[in-house]
């Protein structure tokens, strides 16, 4: 069966162009491209119900990550439906929610949740499919799909307000995914492991989206373990690995827990990776380091939001700088502003705006907040503070939540989380606000120190490590959380020191 799609199915082209490669690695199974598609479009026909397209209706799925997972996703694309992950943690109210929200028509989840989530779709009028039951025939018609129809729902964290629906369009999420292609070196040569969430752009895309897009093997493990991960490293055949800081924390955690030959085969088989990448939240410039001395390799970092995909990455070839996340992606283009909106030169911090084809089209359901999001000339404002310096972007933080206004200044609380992270005798920290009639807010700390470490000797580390901010002596406030014999933090016990 030829593939008869616009746009939106080039994702799933590979299918087409290298049919008999391995395409999805489950465990000791192993699944072909052509499999994929094949069992993709059967998912499709069982969508359909006889209807010539979804038309964009949603179809929601809570499928553990897998080939179960992939070819449900194209499955619901083939079908001309709009894609709603659901997290496999969610409870069952975020659940309710989520399917309310989207006015889902179907839920497709693994056969052992379809009792659980029966009674729920029952009574919210949702037709109910278990992925792991029989598949149909291989034998419609498939719609075809125009690129600016809507592919996917993706929800915001809702750090600073209710989570948001962005609508993905087949556009955006292939834009996306061929400039990550292109500045990231993906071949179909590549071999990656996939160990992140399937809700969130970070796995969906820069991991399944791109593997498969590029004609790679894409494999998943049916939980995560660092021991896990590594026994797949040792096998030597993959190559690429993307994985969130506290993931890579774990892993050198656990190598440093290893015999010292594990370590040094553990070494050896990572020095031969093309390329690891770290993003979704700040990565410490000691995890980077650490990580570095383990494996040998320099993790890139990047930028990007739900709303955007990825925006800013540290090259492939060149030098990538801690602290930074890079230069704009091919195609994308970003400016920072003021609160006025006006552009600032180099070293100056303002908001990230970003513009370009990977920028998504709205929120769900939601025109007046999507209109918010942009400035009048089209520009998106993505709430994150940055600045340029030499070349490459640093983040900042939040706007709402990470930037403190004290003294007249706009102090990041993830530059002074990184700097206090420095300090020899600081183990681990973060940072907030208080309200302070005096600065209108005063940083406030919460650390897990080393004995001998005093309030007066942070306040002079940090004032001479960042110095623009002027920051006056006996300014800080610090709560220190004690840890118990284990090393790890009491809870509930904490000792302010002003």
């Amino acid at each position: 069966m030829d593939l008869m799609f616009s746009s939106m199915l080039r994702v799933v082209k590979a299918a087409r162009q290298h049919p008999d490669a391995a395409a999805v690695l489950e465990g000791m199974q192993v699944y072909q491209y052509a499999e994929v598609y094949h069992s993709a479009v059967r998912m499709a026909e069982r969508l359909l119900e006889g209807r010539a397209d979804l038309q964009e209706a949603c179809v929601a799925y809570q499928v553990p990550p897998g080939f179960g997972y992939v070819r449900t996703l194209w499955g619901i694309w083939l079908a001309g439906g709009i894609a709603v992950p659901i997290s496999l943690s969610h409870p069952l109210p975020a659940i309710e929610q989520l399917l309310e929200d989207t006015g889902a028509e179907a839920l497709v989840v693994s056969c052992d949740q379809a009792v659980l989530l029966q009674e729920t779709a029952s009574r919210m009028g949702i037709r109910l499919i278990c992925e792991g039951e029989p598949e149909g025939k291989e034998g419609i018609e498939l719609p075809v799909i125009h690129a600016d129809r809507a592919a996917m729902i993706l929800y915001t964290s809702g750090t600073t307000s209710r989570p948001k629906g962005v609508v993905l369009s087949h556009a955006n999420l292939e834009a996306q995914m061929r400039v990550l292609i292109e500045a990231w070196g993906w071949k179909p040569s590549d071999h990656i492991l996939c160990v992140l969430p399937l809700h969130h752009v970070h796995g969906i895309v820069n991991v399944v989206g791109c593997a498969l897009f590029a004609g790679a093997r894409l494999e998943f493990l049916p939980s995560f373990s660092p021991q896990a991960v590594f026994d797949v490293f040792l096998r030597g055949s993959v190559n690429l690995f993307m994985a969130v800081p506290t993931i890579y924390f774990k892993l050198a955690n656990h190598y440093d827990s290893l015999p010292l030959t594990e370590q040094q085969r553990l070494t050896e088989s990572m020095r031969r990776f093309r390329l690891m990448v770290c993003g979704s939240a700040a990565l410490p410039v000691s995890v980077m380091d650490r990580w570095e001395s383990i494996s040998g390799q320099r993790l890139l970092e990047r930028y990007g939001m739900t709303e955007i995909g990825m925006a800013l990455s540290n090259p492939l070839d060149g030098e990538r700088r801690a602290g930074t996340v890079g230069q704009p992606l091919p195609g994308v283009c970003v400016r920072i502003v003021d609160e006025q909106g006006q552009d600032l030169p180099p070293g100056a911090p303002g908001e990230i705006l970003v513009q370009g084809p990977n920028v998504f089209r709205s929120y769900w359901q939601r025109p007046e907040v999507t209109e918010d999001a942009f400035t009048k000339d089209g520009w998106f404002r993505t709430g994150d503070v940055a600045v340029l310096e030499d070349g490459y972007y640093r983040i900042l933080g939040r706007l709402s939540t990470d930037i403190i206004k004290s003294g007249g200044y706009k102090i990041s609380a993830l530059e002074i989380e990184e700097s206090l992270r420095g300090h020899p005798l600081v183990s681990d920290c973060a940072v907030t606000s208080l309200p302070d009639e005096e600065w209108g807010e005063r940083i406030v700390v919460a650390l897990v120190g080393e004995a001998g470490l005093c309030v007066e000797e942070l306040d002079g580390w940090l004032r001479e490590r960042l110095p623009r901010y002027k920051l006056p002596r006996q300014y800080l406030l610090v709560a220190e959380l004690p840890r118990n014999a284990m090393g790890k933090v009491v809870k509930g016990s904490v000792k302010a020191l002003f």
